[in-house]
Formats: C-alpha cells, sequence, structure tokens
C-alpha cells in the first residue's frame, strides 16, 4: 500500500519515512504541499500523511484538492501537526481530513493510524466489489435505474430508526447498520440465473413463469452462503445470503421460499423487504406510473401484520421524512 509523506522540514520527513518503510509500506516523499499535489495526481497513493504549514500550499489546500479531484478511489489523509487547540482540530478535519496525530509522536501512534487508515480503505474495497456484483444483476432490468442506491439508503434508515425505538431489538447495532447499508444491493443478485424470457418478460408471468422467477432467492442465497462458508464466515455476508433469500417472505407466512412467519424471517430481510417494496410502489416500470409517497405509505399501512413486520413499518413511519429525500436525492 503507498503512503505519501509531506513534510517540509527534513528530520521529521525521514523520520516518517524511516518508521513507515520499516511497518512494510510502499513510501513517497514530498517537502511542499505543491509537489505532494503533482505527486498524488501521478501515483494515487492510498494515505497521505500531511504536514499542516509548509511552504508553496500548506497541509489544509493539499486535503480540500485531494478531496475534490479523488472520483470513487479515496484517499485517507493524517494531518501532523504541533496545532493541539480544539478549534485547529475541527478546521483540519473541515477540511477533508481523516485523522490527526499531534506532534511530538512515535512510531507505534503513526502504526495504529495507518492500521485505521487501512480498516477504513478496505471497508471501501468491500463495498465497491459488492455493489458492482449487485449492478451485475440490476444491468439485466433497463426499469430499475437507480433501484440499488435507494434500497441501501431506505434499508440503513430503517435500522437506524429501529434501534432508536423504545424497545430495540439487541440485534441492532452499529455493525448491524452497517452491514445491511453494505448488503442490501445484493438482494436480487439471484436474479443472474433466470432466464431472459421470464426476467425481460413485458406481459404478467404465468403460474410456471411465476415458479421460476421465485428461484432467484434460492440462487442468490446458495451463491452467497457459499462465499460465506469460503471465508472467514464475516457477518456480512451471512446477512447478504439471509436477504437474498427471505427478502420475499411475509410476516403472515404467505411468502416465499419457506413460508417463514414473524421473527423466524431474520431481521435484515425483515427490513429489506419493505424498502424493495416501497421503491417498487413509487418508481416507474413500464407497466405502471410512479404512486406518490401517501399512496405507497397507505399500501404498506393497509399490509401491517400481513407482509410487513409491524416494528419495520413503524420505523418507517418514524423516519418517512428521510425517505422522501432518499427517493428525491436517486431519482431515476
Amino acid at each position: 500500500m503507498k503512503v505519501l509523506i509531506v513534510d517540509d522540514e527534513f528530520t521529521g520527513r525521514m523520520t516518517l519515512e524511516f518508521f513507515i518503510k520499516n511497518f512494510g509500506y510502499e513510501v513517497i516523499v514530498a517537502s511542499d504541499g505543491a509537489t505532494a499535489w503533482e505527486n498524488w495526481r501521478k501515483e494515487r497513493p492510498h494515505i497521505v500523511i500531511t504536514d499542516w504549514n509548509m511552504p508553496l500550499m500548506d497541509g489544509l489546500e493539499l486535503c480540500s484538492k485531494i478531496r475534490s479531484s479523488e472520483g470513487d478511489e479515496y484517499t485517507y489523509i493524517i494531518i501532523v501537526t504541533g496545532r493541539g487547540e480544539k478549534q485547529d482540530i475541527v478546521k483540519g478535519l473541515d477540511s477533508g481530513a481523516d485523522d490527526y496525530i499531534i506532534k511530538p509522536f512515535n512510531k507505534d501512534e503513526i502504526l495504529v493510524r495507518l492500521k485505521s487508515a487501512e480498516r477504513v480503505l478496505h471497508l471501501q474495497s468491500k463495498d465497491t466489489v459488492i455493489f458492482s456484483l449487485a449492478k451485475l444483476a440490476e444491468s439485466r432490468d433497463t426499469d430499475t435505474g437507480n433501484h440499488l442506491e435507494r434500497i441501501r439508503h431506505y434499508s440503513k434508515a430503517i435500522a437506524e430508526s429501529l434501534s432508536k425505538s423504545p424497545d430495540p431489538s439487541p440485534e441492532i447495532d452499529k455493525q448491524f447498520i452497517e452491514d445491511i447499508y453494505l448488503t442490501s444491493p445484493l438482494h436480487d443478485i439471484g436474479k443472474v440465473g433466470i432466464p431472459d424470457r421470464i426476467l425481460l418478460k413485458a406481459g404478467k408471468l404465468d403460474e410456471n413463469e411465476y415458479e421460476l422467477m421465485k428461484n432467484h432467492t434460492i440462487i442468490g442465497f446458495n451463491t452467497l452462503n457459499d462465499a460465506y462458508n469460503k471465508s472467514t464466515r464475516a457477518k456480512y455476508l451471512k446477512m447478504s445470503a439471509q436477504i437474498a433469500k427471505y427478502h420475499h417472505e411475509k410476516f403472515d407466512g404467505t411468502g416465499y421460499p419457506e413460508g417463514l412467519s414473524g421473527d423466524d424471517i431474520p431481521l435484515a430481510a425483515r427490513i429489506v423487504s419493505l424498502a424493495d417494496f416501497y421503491d417498487a410502489l413509487v418508481s416507474r416500470r413500464t407497466y405502471k406510473e410512479p404512486y406518490s409517497h401517501e399512496t405507497a405509505k397507505t399500501i404498506i399501512l393497509q399490509n401491517r401484520g400481513k407482509h410487513f413486520d409491524p416494528k419495520v413499518i413503524d420505523a418507517f413511519l418514524s423516519c418517512e421524512a428521510h425517505f422522501i429525500v432518499i427517493s428525491k436525492a436517486f431519482k431515476e
């Protein structure tokens, strides 16, 4: 992993270079912000450790320029400075920095910050891979547009609302919320295994075609669960498999593929079920015009305790204004 070190003081620059090379990173060095900016544009290092006060371009301006130009490939930026006042820290972070190290520092502190950077960058890479896989399924359906973006934001909004309810499920913690945002776009990944004659059919599916379409839940589960079993059993992969398999189950037991009911349906799947249903209602399709938010809400409320978990509906109602914002932000 590449690390760009930026410091106009020779001793500080060499100290950082010595430490970071010994940690096993590939190091690029610059003695001022302007040179660092050119190095960043050319090399695109994953991590930048920059001094604040420098000639030609200071660390804050460097942060701002990187943030305005980085696109989808995130750069983790750490500012190193002797300024330790609260207002200075706020100013540094506001410029786009991710972390802040006060001089003097030691090598252990540098290593801890680098490992934190790696965790953030790893999460971004994981998100990119997952979203790319989800896009593979979505690309076969020309009607969905920004469906995946909306689903992940709707699902996260419901999960956050549930976490703030009077009697929150112990299952919902910060990791659960992050995982459902990450994995909910994979809910229909199994559609890659459905024949085009069914998936792209303009009219209503007949009974046999509908039975084949329902198999996308099993295909998605088998694919993702296999990845879970072959991994270090990461929880997010387990959640993604559960969502893929059970997001068409209904609270009253009339859904598919297993006819589960109530709390037997994994919570993440119950959340995504409502998010997916809402999005289908308020989005334009080849066979329908979009419904208004109020109409969609009315239909959802009519399905309380039938299609949807009452607690999930309550969470939806408490964040419905956020749903409207998300729908507009990712409008097709």
